[in-house]
């Protein structure tokens, strides 16, 4: 592999949340070019235990595998994975019901492997609001957590917050924050997509809004490039392109029971918001040789390009975990 190729950074992506689970998977990641992916761990509805578990499966898989892949823990990690053809593998935790209330968790998830966490998974919970919620705010509690996870060094991420807990949340963090994987509402009114104040609220913080690939968030279930291309174009005329980069939220495999008992996805994915219980329509990471091939073709610069690949999160990942 050589280095003039782009850094390709996918900052969300979702394999069965299950333990022991093959991540083969990702090896669609690596052939498509990609260095680095974070993976989700765990949701507000998994319990801590199950959560655990699957980090202890995924780190079992990746250790075994070190020929092609490692987990990424420095952004040294990551450039190591990219010199040598491999791909960085981080975990992600999509809100923060498995901290418990405890603040000492967020460190010890960090030592597990997880560099990167939002505080409401769409409900609303003890810490912060979702964006299914009542539009609440970061509780007393929820100020504490993200100053914590300022300290400790993981990437402060609000996909799937309120708008209120996302400004409270870009306000008061130390360090960039991101929006791993969310969309321009301006282009696709959804209420998991972003507003232009969150947007620019995120790239006052240095942060990255990361563009998820999801047919429902792009447009009305179109996944094709000339549409998440437009998203792209949106961001980068509004607050420049060190600002944007892609968390595809690639489902490996949908609709795998990999939820817990007595599980309501209405609960979680209203049915007023989502076509079917939730639509796995996918732009999926073998996309990024066209997305660089659009991008190109609309006159942005190889230099642009690079940062909107990878370069600006891994700006973002120097920032964070340098803690």
């Amino acid at each position: 592999m050589t280095n003039n190729k782009p850094l390709i950074w996918d900052a969300h992506a979702c394999l069965p949340l299950k333990p022991n689970q093959d991540m083969g998977a990702l090896e669609r990641h690596r052939a498509a070019g990609a260095s680095f992916v974070s993976v989700n761990v765990g949701q507000d509805f998994n319990p801590v235990s199950q959560v655990i578990r699957v980090i202890a499966g995924f780190r079992a898989w990746l250790a075994n595998h070190s020929e092609h892949f490692l987990l990424a823990r420095t952004v040294e990690d990551v450039k190591r994975a990219r010199a040598e053809g491999k791909l960085a593998v981080s975990f992600d935790l999509e809100g923060s019901a498995m901290l418990e209330d405890d603040l000492d968790m967020i460190a010890l998830y960090r030592d597990l492997g997880v560099g990167q966490i939002h505080l409401a998974y769409n409900r609303d919970n003890s810490i912060a609001g979702g964006c299914h919620g009542a539009n609440v705010g970061l509780t007393p509690l929820g100020r504490r957590v993200v100053a914590e996870i300022n300290r400790v060094g993981l990437i402060m991420d609000c996909s799937h917050s309120s708008y209120r807990t996302s400004m409270d949340v870009m306000e008061m963090s130390t360090r960039p924050v991101v929006f791993s994987h969310s969309n321009v509402r301006a282009l696709r009114d959804h209420p998991r997509n972003i507003r232009d104040e969150q947007i620019d609220a995120c790239a006052r913080t240095g942060g990255v809004v990361g563009l998820s690939g999801i047919g429902q968030f792009v447009g009305q279930n179109d996944i094709s490039t000339e549409s998440l291309v437009r998203h792209v174009d949106y961001v980068v005329q509004r607050v420049g392109p060190r600002h944007v980069g892609f968390g595809l939220d690639f489902v490996f495999a949908p609709g795998t029971d990999d939820n817990p008992p007595n599980f309501n996805p209405r609960d979680w994915w209203p049915a007023e918001y989502y076509e079917g219980v939730y639509a796995f329509t996918n732009v999926p990471p073998e996309r990024f040789a066209e997305i660089t091939d659009a991008l190109l073709a609309r006159g942005y610069s190889d230099g642009d390009v690079r940062d909107i690949l990878g370069a600006n999160f891994l700006r973002v990942a120097q920032a964070t975990w340098s803690a």
